[in-house]
């Protein structure tokens, strides 16, 4: 199917919210590091309430874009090992 309905939103919603409170900054404070992570993390919660901005306008294209944005961000950083995500393979690309 080609359409973004509002149950495929609310799925992929749901989805990044997970990923959002799951993953955790592991990289140590004073480290140049850290800034880069937490800015990776920052990305993903403006996107993510970006994505709930345009649901509420009744933009479900750009909502669906913005929670794509949002995860991506998160997976990056995932993969670049600046977030502990206990491995999970299900909500992001590790392992």
């Amino acid at each position: 199917m080609n359409l973004i309905t509002d149950i495929k939103l609310k799925k992929y919603f749901s989805i990044t919210e997970k990923a959002l409170k799951k993953a955790k900054i592991k990289i140590p404070e004073r480290t140049h590091l850290h800034v880069v992570a937490m800015d990776f993390y920052n990305m993903a919660e403006l996107y993510f309430n970006d994505a709930k901005h345009f649901e509420q306008k009744g933009n479900l294209v750009n909502a669906f874009a913005a929670l794509n944005y949002a995860h991506g961000w998160l997976d990056a950083g995932a993969r670049l090992g600046l977030f502990d995500v206990k491995h999970d393979s299900k909500l992001f690309t590790v392992d």
